[in-house]
């Protein structure tokens, strides 16, 4: 778990909205107060650092540069808790969780279009990572393993995805990541399917309702969307042409 003990209120303030922002796990405590057990890594201020006597690591924030200093933090963190784990639930917009060991160092929700590069950017300089996907939303999820430059592993997502309350938006994909990061999968190099007559329609039905002109792509472009070959706009594209 990562620690601030800090006297500098700028760092802190700075320091603990960019964890909150990121929903990393974390803890506070003044300087003089003893370390929770579960203390992997520790952030303070130049001043505070000395008067702090630990053998956990500890990175020294600079007033002004909180995403540093957080960015320093989570490096470091990866390398006390384990093996670092990237989670994907597929779908039009993903839920990505990584962890190291049982920590959760950083999630997101986003468009698919950014779901390679939100990975990449996570496992890059990491030693030895582990990308898990899950077996559903099977087009979107031959898109983002065609799109990652890394072995991923295929997991039944069979129940991980979790009960959500009102007003949690988005997060129910975020802890079904969690989930399938937790699950060992099967390993792929990629993932080819033919799609059936239902998956075809949800494609045709989504052209519909994104063309200003309620237009409906054919079989043939339906099935070059499905194969990742071309986007949806670019489906409706080449059917306007």
């Amino acid at each position: 778990m990562i620690v601030v003990a800090t006297s500098d209120f700028e760092v802190y303030h700075g320091v603990v909205n960019e964890l909150r922002d990121r929903d990393v796990e974390f803890t506070t405590v003044e300087p003089t107060e003893d370390l929770p057990e579960t203390t992997s890594v520790i952030i303070t201020d130049a001043e505070t650092r000395h008067s702090i006597d630990t053998e956990c690591e500890t990175v020294t924030a600079t007033p002004g540069e909180p995403r540093r200093t957080v960015e320093a933090a989570l490096a470091l963190l990866r390398d006390a808790g384990g093996r670092l784990v990237v989670g994907i639930d597929p779908g039009i917009e993903p839920g990505i969780a990584v962890l190291a060991g049982e920590i959760i160092v950083s999630a997101y929700h986003v468009p698919l279009s950014e779901a390679a590069e939100t990975v990449h950017g996570e496992i890059e300089g990491v030693t030895d990572p582990i990308v898990r996907i899950g077996d559903g939303a099977r087009i979107e999820a031959a898109r983002i393993v065609d799109e990652l430059d890394v072995s991923v592993e295929l997991v039944d997502e069979t129940g991980t995805t979790p009960y959500v309350g009102t007003g949690a938006r988005g997060m129910g994909d975020v802890l079904a990541a969690v989930n399938i990061a937790r699950i060992e999968g099967e390993q792929i190099d990629g993932r080819e399917f033919e799609p059936t007559d239902g998956e075809l329609q949800v494609i045709k039905n989504r052209s519909r309702e994104r063309s200003e002109q309620n237009r409906t792509i054919d079989e043939a472009l339906a099935r070059r969307v499905a194969s990742g070959e071309l986007t949806l706009d670019e489906a409706l594209e080449e059917h306007r042409k």
